[in-house]
């Protein structure tokens, strides 16, 4: 076992709850050194609940107090993920960082920039990569039993699952958009990355607003962020797209927070030349055809979680040296880009040229 790392940690919301503490807390390479939050009493909280010893309300100070952490763990609202990252990384920290990179491209090129410079290790959150089925999935497309990919869609719907409505997440100038930014992301991501990482070239897009004054929850989504009664809705709750890809490729995409449909689901579906798939709440089905007959295969995978631990952990790796990095600042760049370019597409009505 390697040495331990000296953490510190920046927004203590239900993210950093759910999906960061189950692998940090009590790891035996981490040392939970720092913990920093806007309501320094939710801070205070996590720091009695996790015997850690510093509590800060200004993560700026948390950075000058501690000059001797190995990394920051980033889990406040999307506006602030690139100016934290930024400061960190020039205090000679590594980074870890919640999705999305930042909301917009000039704030993903800073943070892309500053780690370059600093020579220190910068990952944003990309936990799907590690479920199980994409993980399967990868290595069945590298082998070539796809094929070429050439088509799919992807996207990820909610029938009622806004959250933390009235709060950041509905604020635009703090979360930079609504489910497109914030569930887009992440299947956008799969999808490409199973394609081969091909470059988007154009998109069109779509985005819509209906469902601002609704009460009513279905998912268990919807509890993340805080609402405020009389607070400010003022992105999407849903938006459609269409990706052309440098190599002729294309992806439909949609993502939605509230949408009058049967239930909640997540999916990434591409086709291929020899066989294509669909990964949709959590099964994966492939479909081939063998000997000219054609067949369904459902493999037997371990059972699915999240990958937000596993994707921690590869982190962990990282920075101890055990492992190269599964993603680079510049992909971030890239996923900021196209996210911008189909907001831009559908404020304007046009195609938009990447």
């Amino acid at each position: 076992m390697s040495r331990k790392l000296k953490v510190g940690i920046v927004g203590t919301g239900n993210i950093f709850r759910s999906a960061h503490e189950p692998l940090l807390f009590g790891h035996p390479e981490i040392e939970l050194v720092a913990v920093c939050d806007l309501v320094v009493a939710k801070a205070q909280r996590v720091a009695t609940e996790l015997e850690i010893k510093h509590v800060y309300s200004d993560y700026q100070e948390l950075l000058r107090q501690h000059a001797d952490l190995d990394f920051i763990d980033i889990c406040t609202s999307n506006l602030h993920h690139s100016e934290i990252a930024v400061a960190a990384l020039e205090a000679g920290m590594h980074v870890f960082c919640e999705k999305p990179d930042a909301i917009n491209p000039e704030e993903a090129e800073r943070m892309a920039h500053a780690a370059e410079k600093s020579g220190k290790l910068l990952l944003t959150m990309r936990n799907n990569r590690f479920r199980p089925a994409v993980q399967f999935l990868k290595k069945y497309v590298s082998a070539g039993h796809a094929g070429e990919i050439y088509t799919g869609r992807c996207g990820w719907l909610r029938r009622r699952g806004i959250p933390g409505k009235g709060g950041w997440f509905t604020t635009k100038a703090l979360s930079g958009g609504g489910p497109l930014i914030d569930l887009g992301v992440h299947f956008i991501d799969v999808a490409i990355w199973l394609m081969g990482n091909p470059r988007p070239v154009s998109v069109v897009g779509a985005t819509y607003s209906k469902f601002a004054n609704t009460s009513i929850s279905d998912s268990v989504n919807s509890k993340f962020g805080e609402s405020q009664a009389e607070g400010t809705f003022d992105v999407e709750d849903l938006a459609t797209g269409f990706i052309r890809f440098d190599n002729g490729a294309t992806l439909q995409v949609e993502f939605s927070w509230a949408s009058n449909i049967e239930e909640e689901r997540n999916f990434v579906e591409l086709r291929g030349t020899k066989s294509g798939f669909s990964f949709d709440k959590g099964l994966l089905k492939i479909f081939t055809e063998i000997e000219g007959t054609l067949c369904d295969i459902v493999p037997k995978l371990p059972k699915d979680g999240h990958g937000h631990a596993e994707y921690l952990q590869h982190f962990i790796d990282c920075v101890h040296g055990r492992d190269k990095p599964i993603m680079q600042p510049i992909d971030g760049v890239h996923m900021i880009k196209l996210l911008s370019a189909l907001y831009e597409s559908a404020r304007t009505g046009n195609e938009v040229k990447l």
